[in-house]
């Protein structure tokens, strides 16, 4: 009695570990659900939170070109220390183009920041290329004409 007893308190255990193990990995997974969700969830690591690590965890696994975006945020970086300003990127709504595995995406970046008493915002119009493998992520970004 006591064997059954204790190999289906056991058995509990385990399934209660993997039931924890699986909720816990969906909770923290990066969202690459739609082309859509995952240059929004780019965006926002790489020009707001500015952390390369989780940025990457939303780019394909091969044939990126981000250079652009990169040099876009470089550039406010040095804007920032050179006139001791904070710019703050956002986004509005984006524009999905899918054909298959892969999506364009459009989007217009504005880009604001208040330097002495005076504010200023750019608006700059981007497209994004995404690749569906094993999740969606971006490929490419460049500004558009």
């Amino acid at each position: 009695m006591l064997a059954i007893v204790g190999g289906a308190l056991a058995a509990l255990c385990l399934g209660g570990a993997t039931i924890g193990y699986v909720l816990y990995d969906r909770a923290t997974a990066p969202d690459r659900s739609a082309p859509d969700v995952v240059v929004d969830n780019y965006l926002r690591a790489f020009l707001v939170d500015r952390d390369d690590t989780l940025a990457g965890q939303y780019t394909c696994a091969s044939g990126i070109e981000l250079g652009p975006l990169s040099d876009l945020r470089s550039d406010l970086a040095a804007r920032e220390k050179r006139f001791n300003t904070t710019f703050q990127v956002s986004w509005g709504a984006l524009r999905v183009d899918k054909h298959g595995k892969n999506a364009d995406v459009a989007v217009e970046l504005v880009i604001s920041t208040v330097v002495g008493s005076l504010a200023q915002t750019e608006r700059q119009p981007w497209q994004f290329t995404t690749r569906q493998d094993d999740g969606w992520g971006v490929c490419t970004a460049r500004r558009a004409t």
